[in-house]
């Protein structure tokens, strides 16, 4: 009897067994490369940014009835900003005052007026819903205006010279974040990895910084298993978010009915551009397994 012990175990050659040792090593020098680099996408200078916001502040309250006071609502309110990526995206609250009666043309305008008066030698560039500053330090800060009412604030509308229904950017900051501890913690280091790949990709691939991060709630919100690693959750996103970007999605801050509405109709040319290069990424990263590799597919 104790002569047959072990019989049905499978042996294992020592190919095999340092071929899984290799894979192993391999595993870990990405992760760790991954790391290294969400570490340089990470820095940034808070107190130069923040000296920065309170030079613009200055600048637009000057001459200005009521007071001033900046939300971020981009991607610094919702920790997905990264350096030399992202712009510092800052929602301008303006309370009683005059502007409070106008226009969004009106209030960039005013802005872009009081930016210059005091940094006559930055660079200022009007857009159609914000006001961009470029610092010589290499930030750039966008300026979107809004207006109190009595049940909130709003912003301009693209496309139109008016503004838009309440907005609620902290809803959609909590929900990411939620998503992100649901899955732990391995949601926002990836968005901060694919904006990289994203703003390294061919123009016509790429999608908003919004867009990526509704993406990424929309795929790992019902996620009953949470990514091992962030490699592992930017390789599930590319995979399922080629299948979602087929498909408008809802925005859910009130500031317009889809948050891809810049991509059209179901199914779109663009849609389809966008969910065939999300496919190849995950075929890249499904099927690589060396530093060098990742490196490619991460455009550092």
């Amino acid at each position: 009897m104790g002569g047959n012990r072990g019989q049905n175990i499978p042996k294992r050659t020592l190919k095999e067994l340092l071929e899984e040792q290799k894979g192993q090593e391999n595993e870990r020098e990405i992760n760790e490369y991954i790391q290294s680099l969400l570490s340089k996408l990470n820095s940034r200078n808070i107190e130069q940014v923040q000296q920065h916001l309170r030079t613009l502040i200055d600048a637009i309250e000057k001459d200005l009835d009521g007071t001033v006071s900046l939300l971020f609502g981009g991607s610094v309110s919702k920790s997905t900003y990264a350096q030399g990526l992202s712009d510092i995206d800052v929602l301008v609250q303006v309370n009683n005052s005059d502007l409070d009666t106008s226009n969004p043309e009106e209030a960039l305008s005013y802005f872009i007026s009081r930016i210059k008066d005091r940094l006559p030698n930055t660079q200022v560039e009007r857009g159609d819903l914000a006001v961009t500053v470029t610092f010589s330090s290499g930030y750039e800060i966008q300026l979107l205006p809004s207006v109190k009412t009595k049940t909130g604030y709003k912003v301009p509308k693209p496309g139109l010279n008016e503004w838009s229904n309440v907005v609620r950017p902290k809803k959609f900051a909590e929900k990411l974040t939620k998503t992100n501890q649901s899955n732990g913690n391995k949601i926002i280091p990836m968005i901060k990895l694919f904006k990289s790949i994203n703003d390294n990709s061919p123009r016509e691939c790429q999608i908003s910084g919004y867009h990526i991060e509704s993406l990424a709630i929309d795929v790992f919100k019902n996620n009953r298993v949470y990514p091992r690693t962030i490699k592992d959750a930017l390789v599930t996103f590319c995979q399922r978010a080629s299948e979602v970007v087929l498909n408008p999605l809802k925005d859910n801050t009130g500031q317009s009915i889809h948050v891809d509405e810049y991509m059209g109709v179901s199914r779109s040319v663009e849609r389809r551009r966008v969910s065939h290069h999300l496919n190849d990424l995950y075929g890249q990263m499904n099927s690589v397994n060396s530093v060098d590799k990742w490196k490619d597919i991460l455009k550092e």
